[in-house]
This record gives structure tokens, sequence and C-alpha cells, in this order.
């Protein structure tokens, strides 16, 4: 018997939406990697829009925690700084994409980390 068929999902194979859902709050789920918390606005009852949220919350505090770490290390983190804010970047891209296509993945390196409960 499988995760599936048990009733729960691994941590890092989030439960699948409901397609009707995906449809609704696509553009929602789209605008989370660059404001996190309309989701929790806009559609609290949305697994797709909720997930995508969490996600854009966990890119944020890790852009917020690496500018904060590496700014403080002279000439090392100085020079990662720039290189940390393009892999910011680049998995804010990843996760609009994703979101506009209608996938529930979670984002390389920090997808499985879970900060708001998704319905």
């Amino acid at each position: 018997m499988n995760d599936d068929e048990k009733g729960y999902f691994a941590a890092d194979a989030p439960a699948p939406a409901d397609p009707a859902d995906i449809n609704q709050n696509k553009w929602i789920a789209v605008v989370s990697y660059i404001i996190f918390f309309i989701p929790l606005l806009a559609a609290k009852q949305s697994r797709f829009a909720m997930y995508h949220g969490n996600q854009g919350l966990v890119l944020l505090l890790f852009s917020i925690v690496c500018n904060i770490v590496l700014g403080f290390i002279p000439f090392i983190g100085w020079i990662l700084l720039p290189i940390a804010n393009l892999a910011t970047l680049v998995l804010v891209i990843i996760g609009i994409i994703q979101a506009a296509n209608g996938q529930i993945k979670p984002l390389p390196v920090i997808g499985s980390i879970s900060i708001i409960k998704v319905p």
C-alpha cells in the first residue's frame, strides 16, 4: 500500500488540487510569488493558491536571511550576495511558471519547507 492509499502524502509530494480550484485561483497563485499574503486574503480555502502562497513566503524568508547573513560577512559574503539574489530570482521565475501552468511542485532546495497550513 503506497502513501496515497493510506490517506497521507510524503512531505515533498504535496496533495493534488482540484482542477476547478486550479483554474479559479491560478492568477492568485502567480501573484503570491510577488506578494505572498494575497492567497491569505483572497483564496483562503484554495489548496492551490495557499500552497503557492507558502512557497512565496518561504522564498521571501530565504531572501531576507541570505541578505542579512551574507551582508555581514566581509568580502566573501559580499561576493556571494549577488549570487544568492540571482538564485532567489530564478526560484521566483520557476514558481511563477509552475503556478501559471497549474502545477503543484515544490521549488528546488527550499520547497519542502511549510509555514502556512494548506487546507
